[in-house]
């Protein structure tokens, strides 16, 4: 497998090539309308990439907007290739575009290359095991005074923890006190995550952000330019294995090369599929049972679950989020029984580039 910038061929039992690239096909596709594919990969992806799988492979195109053609890739082996090779050749910031409009041009997510390590060198100390345990308490804290507020009953825990999720991010990685800049920067926060497939369409067409809910958007971006702990990590990886809050993570590939004995033109986005393989019983036994112990001594395969992408580009605030989950959940816990409010599943659906609870992840709640 490549280092980051080399521009040697990926290993070649990968199945991925850079410099000896001598496939002429491209992959496989629906021939569905781009407006039609666009539209069932926003709203039903979880159903219709796994039927997509089946019929075309692990190696299959989409033509989608406003990213055009991206292939999606389900083969532990390609993805890991992708992952491990070359900045220069696998663009995960060109993959991100569709985030500018809300993140800047200058986010550690859109940018590439050297640019995107001096970023990350520089946020890295915020998120090292040192700093993570100094924002354990403030986590503790916040998690407490959330759940302090519940009552018994019907409640829509998504909500909740997004809530709670977005008061630490305020608190701890912004580093604001109470007052009204932290009112002023909770709402705008807020609203930047509740975007839906319909803001995502004004994002890019910059006539429509003169009229109704795009300009209420620009207006948005413009303001804000021991072992219980050991389990609770388990329960929240295996809900991170089933229920991944991204379904992919996207590389535009800067020259031609070959995944799968498909050729893929420089220009193209490639998605490793976090969805596919982590439901994949090749990889995980039973996969849509809820099972914990998958996560306690040496764990999945590596490759196998990776919700917070890989390689070089793996999400920074993963450390981050695995210990305010388990937190909030502790202190969840500690204080109510939990149960769903319904025996079937609850499905996930797309919200903007995320995928969430369908109705809200509803729970009963009892004292304990």
């Amino acid at each position: 497998m490549t280092t980051t910038g080399s521009t040697a061929s990926a290993a070649p039992d990968t199945g991925v090539h850079l410099d000896d690239v001598t496939a002429t096909a491209p992959p496989p596709g629906p021939r569905l309308p781009r407006i039609v594919q666009t539209l069932l990969y926003g709203s039903y992806r979880e159903h219709w990439m796994p039927r997509l799988r089946r019929r075309h492979g692990d190696v299959f195109r989409l033509r989608v907007f406003p990213d055009g053609d991206v292939v999606q890739l389900a083969n532990v082996e390609h993805i890991r290739a992708v992952f491990g090779g070359p900045a220069d050749v696998f663009h995960a910031g060109e993959g991100n575009v569709i985030l500018k409009p809300a993140m800047g041009r200058h986010s550690v997510l859109l940018t590439d290359e050297d640019v995107h390590l001096r970023a990350r060198k520089l946020l890295m100390p915020a998120f090292n095991g040192a700093a993570l345990r100094g924002y354990r308490d403030l986590i503790t804290e916040l998690a407490g005074a959330e759940v302090d507020g519940w009552r018994p009953g019907p409640v829509r825990s998504h909500e909740r923890m997004q809530a709670v999720t977005l008061e630490s991010i305020l608190r701890v990685v912004f580093g604001v006190a109470e007052g009204p800049r932290l009112d002023r920067l909770r709402e705008l926060l807020r609203r930047i995550v509740d975007i839906g497939p319909v803001d995502l369409l004004g994002w890019h067409q910059p006539k429509l952000q003169r009229f109704g809910v795009w300009k209420r958007d620009a207006e948005v971006r413009a303001a804000a330019d021991d072992h219980d702990e050991k389990h609770l990590e388990a329960v929240v990886k295996e809900a991170m294995r089933l229920h991944p809050v991204i379904s992919e993570v996207a590389r535009v590939v800067t020259r031609d090369v070959e995944i799968g004995g498909h050729r893929i033109p420089a220009g193209h986005g490639v998605m490793p599929s976090i969805t596919m393989v982590q439901h994949d019983p090749a990889h995980h036994d039973d996969p849509h049972a809820f099972r914990p112990e998958r996560f306690t001594g040496s764990g999945p395969a590596t490759g196998t679950w990776f919700p917070f992408g890989g390689g070089v580009r793996r999400c920074l605030g993963a450390g981050f989020s695995l210990l305010e989950s388990a937190v909030v959940l502790g202190e969840v816990l500690r204080r109510f029984r939990i149960t769903p409010d319904r025996t079937r599943p609850e499905r996930a659906k797309a919200r903007n580039i995320t995928m969430v609870p369908a109705r809200g992840a509803r729970l009963v709640i009892t004292p304990r």
